[in-house]
C-alpha cells in the first residue's frame, strides 16, 4: 500500500506533493535568525502538549496492529494513537455495547 493513500489526500495536498517533486531546493533561502527562533518556539510549544509513553506489547498483537495500520494508510504508532483517541472520545465502542 502506498504510504500516502490517495483516499485520504485532498486535491490541495496532491498539488503540494507534486510541486515538491519539481522544487529546486538550491533556490530556497535560509530563514532569518528571527524566523528560526519562531520555528523553534513553535516546535517547543507543540512538544510540550504531547507526552511520550512506552508500552510492552505481544509481538503477535503488534503485527496485527501494523497490518490494520497499513490498511488504514497510517504508520502503526499513528494508528494506535488514533484508536486510543476514538475510544476515549466515545467514537469507538465494544461490539457487545453497540447491540445493547
Amino acid at each position: 500500500m502506498n504510504k500516502y493513500d490517495p483516499e485520504y489526500i485532498d486535491q490541495e495536498e496532491k498539488e503540494i506533493m507534486e510541486s515538491i517533486k519539481t522544487m529546486d531546493v538550491s533556490k530556497l533561502k535560509k530563514p532569518s535568525k528571527s524566523e528560526q527562533n519562531k520555528i523553534r518556539s513553535a516546535a517547543k510549544d507543540f512538544m510540550k502538549k504531547h507526552t511520550k509513553m512506552n508500552i510492552r506489547i505481544d509481538p503477535f498483537e503488534l503485527e496485527k496492529i501494523k497490518e490494520q495500520a497499513d490498511l488504514a494508510g497510517l504508520k502503526y504508532q499513528t494508528f494506535i494513537k488514533s484508536v486510543l483517541h476514538k475510544y476515549i472520545t466515545g467514537q469507538l465502542v465494544e461490539k457487545d455495547k453497540m447491540a445493547g
